[in-house]
């Protein structure tokens, strides 16, 4: 049996993602908690899934070669792996964010690459605040440091996102660290598909996780008004888009986001349009 390894995977997106997959995967949870890993390991179990955790730090590439070291132990074929762990806004300084959302997802990718063969795939969640961002506000040029010189990425990013004030610092620090994971997904196909393998990244909008929930008064719940349907989505509908494009059936699917905001984006243009 194929292995899918999944990031962040104690906890909302992560482990509905991990009931799908483990339908015909063995999954490998990997968090920053045991107690967290525990009880999803034991949630899994009940539902015949076979699965197992690993404690990891994605800012950390040590341990995140660790991680995948782990998950292909005794010959297991890692033929995906899910990358939804992140912080919001709320959960830390800009630089955290920066150092969470965007050096781990290139740890991430840098110990999955010498592992891929055909048919495998990445998939790397990044939100809807990425595609928020004005063009001219996202630095594209400063992109490729993450992988040259992490340290400076990560001081142009925090430099760049204080331009908004100390109010909204952490907010814009976020949207430019999932500019990030989308610009970075799509440099990554080629590099992927030179082993046959795919990566993807998946844009959320406002769902009802415990991280959404926590964002739902700084600005998630806003989003409802312009977006075309009102309500936050569900953890279950983000893993279905996010097991989808993990399996094999859209094989030709890559270098790419996927935009899942329940209209959002749409209903933003439409006002957009009105007001012009």
């Amino acid at each position: 049996m194929n292995t899918a390894v999944i990031t962040g995977g104690a906890g909302g997106m992560g482990l509905a993602t991990a009931k799908l997959l483990g339908h015909d995967h063995r999954i490998v949870i990997a968090d920053l908690g045991q107690d967290r890993i525990d009880d999803a390991v034991k949630e899994l179990t009940g539902l015949g899934i076979a699965v197992s955790g690993v404690v990891c730090d994605v800012t950390d590439d040590q341990s995140v070669r660790d991680l995948l070291t782990a998950a292909a132990a005794s010959g297991n074929r890692v033929r995906t792996v899910v990358h939804t762990a992140g912080v919001s806004p709320q959960m830390g300084k800009p630089d955290l964010i920066v150092r969470i959302n965007a050096l781990g997802t290139v740890n991430i990718a840098r110990a999955f690459l010498p592992l891929a063969q055909e048919g495998d795939v990445l998939v790397n969640v990044a939100s809807y605040a990425g595609h928020a961002l004005p063009a001219i506000l996202i630095p594209t040029r400063t992109f490729p440091l993450a992988e040259t010189d992490p340290a400076r990425f990560v001081r142009s990013l925090v430099r760049r996102a204080a331009l908004v004030g100390r109010k909204q610092h952490a907010g814009f620090a976020y949207a430019l660290s999932k500019a990030y994971v989308i610009w970075y997904s799509e440099q990554l196909a080629a590099r992927f598909g030179a082993r046959g393998a795919r990566v993807v990244s998946v844009s959320p909008g406002s769902f009802e996780t415990a991280m959404g929930r926590l964002e739902a008064d700084h600005g998630a719940a806003d989003l409802l008004k312009t977006a075309a349907l009102k309500r936050f989505g569900k953890p279950e509908e983000i893993a279905a888009v996010l097991a989808f494009c993990a399996n094999e059936a859209p094989g030709y699917l890559t270098g790419t986001d996927v935009l899942v905001d329940g209209g959002t984006r749409a209903g933003k243009r439409k006002g957009q349009r009105i007001s012009a």
